[in-house]
This record gives C-alpha cells, sequence and structure tokens, in this order.
C-alpha cells in the first residue's frame, strides 16, 4: 500500500507516517496483558545490542512492519508472550489495541493486523537458557 502522489497515480514512500504508525501500534501490543515484548528473537537480539552502543536508543517499532496508504494501513507484528498467558486471547488483545490506537491517532482505516508469537517468556530462566532449551544434544550434553 504505498502511497501514491498527486494524480500520477506513482507511489511515493511515506516513511514518516509509517514509522509513526509502528510506533503506535509497538506501544498499543506492550500495553495487553500477557505480552512479554514486541518483536521476534533476532529482532529483540539486535535491538539490545543496539540499545548497548553509545549512542543507541530503543527503536519503538522493533517487530512491526506497516504499510501506509493515503487513508489505509496494514500491520504486521511479531511478539513474545508470557508463559501460562493464551495465546489467541493475548493475539485479540494486541489485534483490538493496535487497530483502535491506529485508527484513532493516525486516522488511517486498519484494513489488516498479522501476528505472529515467536517465543513463550518463562520468567526465572535466562536468555541464554532459552535458546538451547529443548534443543537436541551432541556428545557430552554438547548442542548438537
Amino acid at each position: 500500500m504505498a502511497r501514491t502522489s498527486g494524480t500520477t497515480g506513482a507511489p511515493r514512500p511515506d516513511g514518516h507516517r509509517g514509522r509513526g504508525v509502528e510506533k503506535i501500534a509497538w506501544i498499543a501490543a506492550r500495553e495487553v496483558p500477557g505480552i512479554n515484548a514486541p518483536g521476534g528473537g533476532f529482532t529483540r537480539t539486535m535491538g539490545a545490542v543496539s540499545d548497548r552502543v553509545p549512542g543507541g536508543h530503543a527503536s519503538a517499532g522493533r517487530g512491526v512492519k506497516v504499510e501506509v496508504g493515503e487513508e489505509q494501513t496494514a500491520i504486521d507484528l511479531q511478539g513474545v508472550v508470557k508463559y501460562r498467558v493464551t495465546i489467541t486471547e493475548a493475539a485479540v488483545g494486541v489485534r483490538e489495541k493496535s487497530i483502535s490506537a491506529a485508527e484513532r491517532m493516525a486516522g488511517l482505516e486498519v484494513v489488516e493486523v498479522n501476528i505472529a508469537v515467536n517465543d513463550v517468556h518463562l520468567p526465572g530462566l535466562p536468555a541464554a537458557a532459552l535458546s538451547t532449551a529443548g534443543a537436541p544434544t551432541g556428545p557430552a550434553g554438547t548442542p548438537s
């Protein structure tokens, strides 16, 4: 859904508006009970590295992609749910909150919201343990 310019109908990017909708959707997703963090494993890892680099900062668009048109937008969200949370209930909450926030704040009709749950957060278990939990092991218990 690229925006079009004038009467030519030629697509033109609208990065500023898209980044705004990304941030709105990201904040809305974080407000849903049971959502530990928006973003996939790789996205969260790279974000954590970026946060530690001097001059780096947290990105409120991690795990969110949007397509913005003249009057409509589509939102793709990736996230992590907390253990014992019903994924479908969390997804419904994310969908409702992100649609409401984007339509209210950006004035766009949300035509599609896709949600991918990439991980489950287990409280008290270090992140390094999560990456190998349940992984097949090789000789002497080393990951294969």
